[in-house]
């Protein structure tokens, strides 16, 4: 969808420089992702509502890893509007113990559920969003130690598996 006066030079920039992001960064793609992943289902005859983030993290290993994944968006997102370096990384943190946590069997899955990363992240990104900032190279070298920090905690239950396995197949010969 095309903006009155976006490809006129000579007219005034948008309002927000969030009038230049993707789609999938807009605050209506993100509120979707976040209820999609933490809220769109609920337990008939309960308050309790859990999102794909709660079905996928049942597969054991790599669903909290792929959920992990699919949460990135909204910390992205923030990053790319200029979130406060703090905030981002308090929404890593929200992530990472949803991911760590959730590999735990059953007991991760209900944290999961009850933990709702996403829906904390999003809260975090509309409550700072009013924060903008221009991004220079040390935003990209710290987008880049962040990269570095989750995806060694997406590895974690990855490797955890790999070595429960060999562990099993060495001791019981599966």
């Amino acid at each position: 969808m095309q903006h009155k006066g976006e490809n006129d030079p000579a007219a005034p920039p948008p309002a927000h420089r969030w009038n230049r992001g993707a789609w999938l960064f807009r605050d209506t793609t993100l509120h979707g992702i976040e209820i999609l992943l933490d809220e769109a289902f609920r337990i008939p005859g309960t308050r309790i509502r859990f999102g794909l983030d709660g079905i996928i993290g049942l597969v054991p290993g790599l669903g909290d890893v792929l959920a992990g994944i699919l949460s990135l968006v909204i910390p992205l997102a923030a990053w790319i509007r200029g979130v406060p370096y703090v905030t981002i990384v308090r929404m890593a943190v929200n992530l990472g113990i949803g991911v760590l946590v959730g590999t735990i069997p059953i007991f991760g899955d209900a944290f999961d559920i009850a933990w709702k990363a996403n829906r904390r992240n999003y809260r975090l990104l509309s409550r700072h969003i009013g924060e903008p900032r221009r991004h220079t190279w040390k935003d990209w070298a710290f987008l880049a130690l962040i990269a570095l920090a989750i995806g060694i905690i997406f590895a974690l239950p990855v490797l955890f598996t790999l070595w429960l396995l060999a562990w099993l197949i060495r001791h019981y010969g599966y």
